[in-house]
């Protein structure tokens, strides 16, 4: 088998998870896409890694090796992600990731701070 088929099939994967990213506002999807963009980079590491070792006559096999290590820190990475968006829908209500962005705290929820709440925490601390 030649190098492009799994090349191109994890270019097009990769694509589809980057535009995952960009265009989904749901956090698990989001994340999900991320585990698809990681999965492109495993395929390309396995496919590199039998084209090297059949030009070179070696059996290190390095590339699957770390393909190994990748999707160790996939996993935990989806886990501790799942456990991050799970706590957040139970605090918020959505998994929205545009209504999520004024969790910054001191902000208003329509994104300005008024003046009296402002001074009423000046008082509190005091």
């Amino acid at each position: 088998m030649h190098l492009a088929y799994p090349a191109v099939l994890s270019a097009l994967l990769f694509c589809t998870g980057l535009y995952g990213v960009l265009a989904r506002r749901n956090a698990i999807l989001v994340l999900m896409s991320v585990e698809l963009m990681l999965n492109a980079v495993n395929l390309n590491l396995v496919a590199f890694d039998v084209w090297l070792s059949k030009a070179a006559h070696e059996t290190l096999h390095s590339g699957q090796a770390l393909t190994l290590f990748t999707i160790t820190v996939a996993a935990a990475e989806i886990g501790i992600g799942l456990a991050i968006v799970l706590a957040v829908y139970r605090n918020r209500g959505t998994s929205d990731i545009d209504r999520l962005r004024d969790t910054a705290e001191g902000h208003e929820p329509d994104g300005t701070d008024s003046e009296a709440s402002a001074a009423e925490k000046a008082e509190a601390t005091a």
